[in-house]
């Protein structure tokens, strides 16, 4: 059977049709931000500090200073400890609670009851816990992000085909090898989308976390700028901080999945 050969021409139509309503919309939010700074607002209003034509050059001069990369690159160091504490506390759990009905029944008013909870209700405990600095940031950052974790990690354990465990256990595998070779592989699908889950949630309360008794990370600069009254600046690093988090999100959706069950279970 031989394959059509696209032209460059049937390409290029293909890339634009994929391209235009995406970039449309970003032109429309532009074209309103801009109406709604720059037209609709009073003369003297801070708003006008807010419009395109102001915040733009604020993200270049906030580059040009060595700000927006030493900042962005602390927030992100905090955003990856702190996913990595809720990882290495939400999968254990999440296997334990997904693999006992027992735990389950035990530990579902428990979960349901701290997770229901905002995470930066805890700021005060964790300040005087862990006092000043980043430990307290954290310790917020993780509390976002483990119930995704720990909640996507038990849906895993459920969706597993009870029929490879089966087959594992007919080839004598023990519970070792049973949770290396089957259950979390099988399951590796469901924490990526928990990570990815608890990593938004996480970017959401690092920000605010910034705010309180950190001098660095993008929180701190929002805060910074809002003393100086530059809210050009302010508007230039919330932009930052979504392009940031857009990015980080991207590279998360494009972590390996799994390889097939049947796979699996015929390596044991």
């Amino acid at each position: 059977m031989v394959r059509s050969r696209r032209s460059p021409g049937d390409t290029a139509r293909s890339a634009l049709a994929k391209l235009w309503p995406p970039g449309a919309a970003v032109a429309l939010t532009v074209l309103l931000w801009w109406l709604a700074t720059s037209v609709l607002s009073p003369e003297h209003s801070l708003l006008r500090q807010t419009a395109p034509q102001r915040v733009l050059p604020a993200v270049a001069d906030l580059y040009h200073r060595g700000v927006l990369v030493s900042d962005a690159a602390i927030s992100l160091w905090r955003l990856v400890i702190g996913l990595a504490v809720a990882t290495v506390i939400a999968v254990p759990a999440g296997l334990l609670i997904g693999l006992s009905t027992r735990v389950e029944r035990a530990a579902a008013p428990v979960v349901q009851f701290l997770r229901m909870i905002s995470p930066l209700s805890w700021t005060p405990i964790a300040i005087a816990v862990f006092g000043i600095g980043n430990q307290p940031v954290y310790f917020l950052v993780a509390a976002a992000a483990v119930w995704p974790i720990l909640l996507n990690t038990v849906s895993g354990v459920h969706a597993i085909d009870r029929g490879f465990l089966d087959v594992a256990r007919s080839f004598h595998a023990t519970r070792i090898e049973l949770l290396r070779v089957v259950i979390i592989p099988a399951v590796r699908d469901h924490v990526r989308t928990g990570l990815r889950l608890g990593l938004g949630t996480a970017w959401i309360v690092l920000v605010p976390a910034e705010m309180l008794g950190v001098r660095s990370g993008l929180g701190y600069q929002i805060l910074n700028a809002r003393d100086q009254l530059a809210y050009n600046q302010v508007v230039a690093i919330i932009l930052v901080i979504g392009a940031l988090g857009s990015a980080v999100d991207f590279l998360a959706s494009r972590l390996p999945g799994r390889g097939s069950n049947h796979r699996v279970v015929a390596g044991s």
